[in-house]
Protein backbone atom coordinates (compact mmCIF):
# COMPACT_ATOMS: atom_id res chain seq x y z
CA UNK A 1 0.00 0.00 0.00
CA UNK A 2 1.36 3.43 -0.91
CA UNK A 3 0.23 6.46 1.04
CA UNK A 4 0.76 8.97 -1.75
CA UNK A 5 -0.96 11.81 0.12
CA UNK A 6 1.38 11.58 3.13
CA UNK A 7 4.30 13.99 3.01
CA UNK A 8 6.88 15.42 5.36
CA UNK A 9 7.71 19.11 5.03
CA UNK A 10 11.36 19.85 5.82
CA UNK A 11 10.52 23.53 6.43
CA UNK A 12 7.88 22.69 9.03
CA UNK A 13 9.36 22.95 12.54
CA UNK A 14 7.08 20.09 13.64
CA UNK A 15 9.17 16.92 14.03
CA UNK A 16 8.78 14.49 11.12
CA UNK A 17 7.34 11.73 13.32
CA UNK A 18 4.60 14.12 14.49
CA UNK A 19 3.81 15.30 10.95
CA UNK A 20 3.46 11.67 9.91
CA UNK A 21 1.45 10.71 13.01
CA UNK A 22 -1.01 13.56 12.51
CA UNK A 23 -1.55 12.75 8.81
CA UNK A 24 -2.05 9.03 9.41
CA UNK A 25 -4.40 9.70 12.35
CA UNK A 26 -6.43 12.03 10.12
CA UNK A 27 -6.60 9.43 7.32
CA UNK A 28 -7.75 6.79 9.80
CA UNK A 29 -10.11 9.04 11.74
CA UNK A 30 -11.78 10.25 8.56
CA UNK A 31 -12.22 6.75 7.14
CA UNK A 32 -9.77 7.09 4.26
CA UNK A 33 -7.90 4.18 5.80
CA UNK A 34 -10.46 1.61 6.92
CA UNK A 35 -10.29 -0.90 9.78
CA UNK A 36 -8.10 -3.80 8.74
CA UNK A 37 -6.16 -1.84 6.11
CA UNK A 38 -2.47 -2.63 6.31
CA UNK A 39 0.03 0.20 6.59
CA UNK A 40 3.27 -0.08 4.65
CA UNK A 41 6.18 -1.77 6.42
CA UNK A 42 8.31 0.65 8.44
CA UNK A 43 11.30 0.41 6.11
CA UNK A 44 9.22 0.87 2.99
CA UNK A 45 7.43 3.99 4.26
CA UNK A 46 10.70 5.39 5.59
CA UNK A 47 12.34 4.93 2.17
CA UNK A 48 9.31 6.41 0.37
CA UNK A 49 9.41 9.53 2.56
CA UNK A 50 13.19 9.83 2.92
CA UNK A 51 13.02 9.28 6.68
CA UNK A 52 14.90 7.09 9.12
CA UNK A 53 13.17 3.80 9.89
CA UNK A 54 13.21 4.75 13.58
CA UNK A 55 11.11 7.83 12.80
CA UNK A 56 8.39 5.75 11.14
CA UNK A 57 8.62 3.11 13.88
CA UNK A 58 8.04 5.81 16.50
CA UNK A 59 5.04 7.07 14.55
CA UNK A 60 3.55 3.57 14.40
CA UNK A 61 4.16 3.05 18.15
CA UNK A 62 2.41 6.31 19.00
CA UNK A 63 -0.52 5.46 16.72
CA UNK A 64 -0.78 2.07 18.36
CA UNK A 65 -0.68 3.59 21.84
CA UNK A 66 -3.50 5.97 20.83
CA UNK A 67 -5.60 3.07 19.50
CA UNK A 68 -5.43 3.89 15.78
CA UNK A 69 -3.49 0.79 14.71
CA UNK A 70 -2.55 -2.70 15.90
CA UNK A 71 0.84 -4.23 15.19
CA UNK A 72 1.65 -7.93 15.17
CA UNK A 73 4.99 -9.51 14.61
CA UNK A 74 4.80 -11.08 11.16
CA UNK A 75 1.37 -9.56 10.53
CA UNK A 76 2.38 -5.97 10.02
CA UNK A 77 0.56 -2.87 11.19
CA UNK A 78 -3.15 -2.60 10.47
CA UNK A 79 -5.79 0.01 11.16
CA UNK A 80 -7.57 -0.93 14.40
CA UNK A 81 -11.07 -2.42 14.21
CA UNK A 82 -12.45 0.51 16.19
CA UNK A 83 -10.08 3.47 15.75
CA UNK A 84 -10.69 6.65 17.77
CA UNK A 85 -13.22 9.12 16.44
CA UNK A 86 -11.97 11.85 14.12
CA UNK A 87 -10.97 15.07 15.79
CA UNK A 88 -13.56 17.79 16.00
CA UNK A 89 -13.33 20.43 13.28
CA UNK A 90 -12.20 22.93 15.92
CA UNK A 91 -9.38 20.66 17.06
CA UNK A 92 -8.29 20.10 13.47
CA UNK A 93 -8.28 23.86 12.89
CA UNK A 94 -6.27 24.39 16.07
CA UNK A 95 -3.66 21.94 14.78
CA UNK A 96 -3.60 23.65 11.38
CA UNK A 97 -3.29 27.10 12.96
CA UNK A 98 -0.42 25.95 15.19
CA UNK A 99 1.38 24.51 12.16
CA UNK A 100 0.76 27.72 10.18
CA UNK A 101 2.12 29.92 12.97
CA UNK A 102 5.15 27.66 13.43
CA UNK A 103 5.86 27.88 9.71
CA UNK A 104 5.44 31.66 9.82
CA UNK A 105 8.04 31.81 12.64
CA UNK A 106 10.48 29.78 10.53
CA UNK A 107 9.96 32.28 7.71
CA UNK A 108 10.55 35.17 10.12
CA UNK A 109 6.93 36.40 9.98
CA UNK A 110 5.40 37.76 13.18
CA UNK A 111 2.10 36.21 14.37
CA UNK A 112 0.16 39.45 13.82
CA UNK A 113 1.36 39.63 10.22
CA UNK A 114 0.44 35.96 9.68
CA UNK A 115 -3.03 36.67 11.09
CA UNK A 116 -3.47 39.61 8.69
CA UNK A 117 -2.59 37.33 5.77
CA UNK A 118 -5.30 34.86 6.83
CA UNK A 119 -7.78 37.71 7.27
CA UNK A 120 -6.96 39.11 3.82
CA UNK A 121 -7.37 35.69 2.19
CA UNK A 122 -10.64 35.04 4.02
CA UNK A 123 -12.09 38.22 2.53
CA UNK A 124 -11.25 37.00 -0.94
Amino acid sequence: MTLSTVTVDDLDPTPPFEQLRRQLADLIGNGVLAPGDRLPPVRQLAADLGLAAGTVARTYRELEHAGYVRSRRGGGTRVAAAPPEAATPEAALDDAARAYLARARVLGVAPDVAARVVDRLARG
